[in-house]
């Protein structure tokens, strides 16, 4: 038996970075306490979801891993702790911007860094203005606990990014998210983001973990934004799915939640493993989706 706790947290966001990352930490103390070996925290946590608008000055935002306030303050934290947490933030490399994800060991070292890439383009969702799409392929990290693959966001909903991410060895994969309501569609996109990554863990019987945010978040008229005005509803909704799909734990569409499952990665891959799902692939045959 290999027993690993997982955590998807969810809150909302400000547009202070140390008060952010101090419910953060207050909650991945908590998660912890309560026996959480894996924790994961929402995308882009750090402050406002920004790309709700264009500013040129939100370029400044980006800092390099090493320099990155969230990501030092975590290393901390998860040697003190003895967890590993899954750290969402605006990457600069030189002059190129990306959304990405450091996974900071139980010893405090920082595995790596896996780049976004998947970069959606939408009137609330303007990450194209942002981020340079990733570089570093589809990565698993070798963790205290276990294997982990992570998405981000927009990741989540190409069925490449899960498939890629289990035949890198993944045994838990994770997507930190940054999703609420759809104003130009007028629809609640919840259920169909859930039923999604339900399908990916099904599909590849891999446990998935996925963590939003939740609240209103309004971009007030200025001259740098061209007097655009929106909000956006983020619909929380965080879950865990276990390695058939179904819903293990759920949070609801607002308020802070800590999310908490324990898995045995042993009996998932033997589940993986009888199924006969990767035996019976036919790769030579699936060219038509690399076109």
């Amino acid at each position: 038996m290999r027993n690993v706790k997982v955590s998807a947290l969810q809150f909302s966001c400000t547009r202070n970075v140390e008060e952010n990352i101090k419910k953060a930490d207050e909650m991945v103390r908590e998660a912890a306490k309560k026996g959480a070996n894996i924790i994961l925290l929402p995308e882009l946590f750090e402050r406002q979801y920004f790309c709700q608008e264009r500013v040129y000055e939100y370029y400044d935002f980006a800092k390099s891993v090493e320099e990155n306030d969230a990501v030092n303050h975590f290393k901390k934290v998860a040697k003190e702790l003895g967890v590993v947490v899954i750290v969402s933030f605006y990457e600069k490399d030189v002059n190129v911007l990306y959304n990405s994800v450091a996974v900071i060991d139980s010893d405090g070292k920082n595995l790596g860094v896996y780049r976004k890439t998947h970069i959606p383009d939408d009137h609330f969702y303007q990450e194209k203005f942002y981020f340079t799409p990733g570089n570093t392929g589809f990565k698993v990290f070798e963790t205290a606990y276990g294997k982990i693959g992570v998405g981000i966001c927009w990741d989540q909903w190409f069925p490449e990014t899960a498939r890629c991410l289990a035949l890198n060895g993944a045994e838990l994969i994770f997507y930190p998210t940054a999703i609420g309501s759809e104003p130009i569609l007028d629809g609640d996109s919840s259920g169909h983001w859930r039923r999604t990554m339900q399908g990916h863990a099904a599909a590849n019987m891999v446990p998935v973990i996925a963590a939003n945010r939740y609240g209103i978040e309004t971009v007030e008229p200025s001259k740098e934004n061209g007097g655009q005005k929106s909000s956006l509803k983020f619909f929380g909704s965080s879950f865990i799915a276990d390695e058939t799909g179904a819903i293990v734990e759920s949070a609801q569409k607002e308020g802070d939640e800590i999310l908490i499952h324990e898995f045995d990665l042993d009996e998932v891959h033997t589940n993986r493993m009888c199924w006969g799902l990767f035996r019976d692939r036919r790769p030579e045959t699936y060219s038509d989706i690399c076109k």
